[in-house]
């Protein structure tokens, strides 16, 4: 039995990744990337940080990414999120059923601080994962870095060895191996839905001991593993 379960939120506790990568994908074409696809975003930047995409942004326009990149593709966001943000859906019989076990839980995102806590706030997830809510800001680097999984761990007082990891992406299964946890992959979010054989051998690829697409079977695999 893990000692801590630590999840990724977007993919994996709310199917918020097509309201992300659509947001995120539309914002940079604003900026004069034309070319840039809802897929292209999705294959390229899954599960990792804001930072890490100005960067990229940065390389294709030639000029640094505007200081409001992450708000103005955060205000795209909230206002889609208030209507149409979803549960993965068993999210709640999960978490329920690791604290029945006594199975602290903690949030470890490549999202803000701000976005973070408004997906946590709209999905009703918040109260599962009060002071145990962990963003890549906080850390020097985010996924695929060990960091963000060895700060959630440093703050929970649990050795990171006994700690598994839920991530849809393979820079988050590579960021908690680092860490030295064991990683459970799914690939049951709406986004991975065109994809999810060739993503269920890269989440494996990556060190995910196991690939899951559906709730109990996830619960099962982090807990019984």
């Amino acid at each position: 039995m893990p000692q801590a379960v630590i999840f990724d939120l977007d993919g994996c506790l709310v199917d918020s990744e097509p309201l992300s990568i659509g947001a995120i994908a539309e914002e940079i074409r604003d900026m004069g990337v034309t070319d840039v696809t809802y897929d292209y975003i999705r294959d390229r930047f899954l599960g990792v940080s804001m930072q890490v995409i100005c960067q990229h942004v940065a390389e294709q326009t030639g000029k640094a990414c505007a200081e409001d990149f992450v708000d103005r593709v955060e205000t795209r966001l909230f206002a889609r999120y208030a209507t149409d943000l979803r549960q993965i859906n068993g999210a709640v019989a999960m978490l329920d059923d690791l604290k029945a076990q006594g199975i602290p839980v903690a949030i470890a995102t490549g999202g803000s601080i701000r976005r973070m806590h408004e997906t946590l706030r709209i999905s009703g997830l918040a109260p599962y994962c009060i002071g145990t809510a962990f963003s890549a800001e906080q850390v020097a680097h985010g996924k695929p870095a060990p960091d963000l999984f060895l700060f959630a761990a440093r703050e929970m007082g649990v050795d990171p060895a006994a700690c598994v990891v839920m991530e849809d992406s393979p820079h988050g299964v590579q960021g908690a191996r680092a860490a030295g946890m064991r990683a459970v992959g799914f690939v049951g979010g709406s986004h991975l839905a065109p994809m999810r054989d060739s993503h269920r051998d890269l989440l494996r690829s990556k060190g995910a001991g196991t690939v899951c697409q559906t709730i109990p079977e996830t619960l099962t695999a982090l807990t019984l593993e």
